[in-house]
């Protein structure tokens, strides 16, 4: 069955890779119209989202956060299938790393670094960056079900020399690259919501008490990497720029938490900045008010 869905799906999904522009943003807002007006999808869960985070709001202006999100969503998803084909020269003309000289003073450290960023604007053209970068590429992300589509997710980004690694498999790997002298740049989507554990780290995220990941913030002090926050900006649509900003150059020396709290407040700030370009979709604070039963 995963082989049937997949050898039914790729064909569409490659005839789209290869539209211009143009048409792509085109067929997005029809893609739009389906997934918001005629199936709602998730819209319980966005508008809930929206109304949680953004309290200070009328009803009438997260409306229009919740359909610009959904806009934005679309987008973003067919931009992700985009990548197919999209050239380098194409997607670095359109992700524009402003600082990527202060990137390149890191790796000068001899240090690997950890990247930190949100699901916030354009996540998945991240990986343009290992066109830039001379250590290798690693991205730590949830292996997809259909075995088929996880591997095609694979090759794509094997485009852009970009490794993928399940949570599990992040520290043999970094063991091993920093054994063997490798150094990497390791990328950690941190604002998930992690699996309820007694040990599990709670902190507030726009205002909610959430449970958070800490792997990265945590790797970082095992490994003696430097920590950086990748801050992105959607300019317009289809073009996106993105600064990197030093969290910390010695994470053993910071006590525990609080990068990953700083990288929280950067978190937020993008959102109270431009709301409609966060992943409302994301059941973030599904586990709030769960602290005391978890511990």
């Amino acid at each position: 069955m995963q082989l049937l869905l997949f050898l039914i799906l790729y064909p569409l999904l490659f005839l789209i890779s290869i539209l211009p522009f143009r048409l792509l943003y085109l067929f997005s807002d029809f893609v739009y119209v389906l997934v918001y007006h005629v199936f709602g999808y998730r819209k319980k869960v966005v508008r809930a989202n929206i109304a949680l985070a953004l309290p200070h709001l009328s009803e009438k202006e997260r409306k229009l956060i919740e359909k610009a999100s959904y806009r934005h969503l679309c987008d973003m998803f067919l931009e992700m299938i985009k990548t197919m084909t999209i050239s380098i020269e194409e997607i670095e003309k359109r992700f524009v790393f402003k600082n990527i000289e202060l990137y390149k003073e890191f790796e000068k450290s001899g240090k690997s670094v950890a990247l930190m960023c949100a699901h916030y604007a354009s996540y998945e053209w991240v990986i343009s960056i290992n066109s830039k970068a001379d250590f290798a590429g690693y991205a730590i992300y949830k292996r997809i079900n259909n075995k088929y589509f996880d591997n095609l997710v694979r090759k794509i980004r094997s485009r852009f020399e970009a490794h993928l690694i399940t949570t599990k498999q992040a520290i043999p790997t970094i063991e091993g690259n920093e054994t063997a002298g490798i150094k990497g740049l390791y990328g950690f989507a941190s604002d998930q919501s992690p699996q309820l554990k007694k040990k599990t780290y709670w902190s507030t995220f726009m205002g909610v008490e959430v449970p958070v990941h800490t792997g990265a913030e945590m790797l970082a002090k095992r490994f003696d990497m430097t920590v950086v926050f990748l801050k992105v900006k959607k300019v317009k649509r289809g073009f996106y720029e993105a600064e990197f900003e030093l969290l910390s150059d010695h994470a053993s020396a910071v006590p525990d938490y609080q990068i990953t709290e700083t990288f929280l407040r950067k978190v937020e700030q993008q959102i109270m900045e431009a709301p409609e370009f966060y992943l409302w979709t994301h059941k973030r604070w599904k586990h709030k008010g769960k602290n005391k039963l978890a511990n």
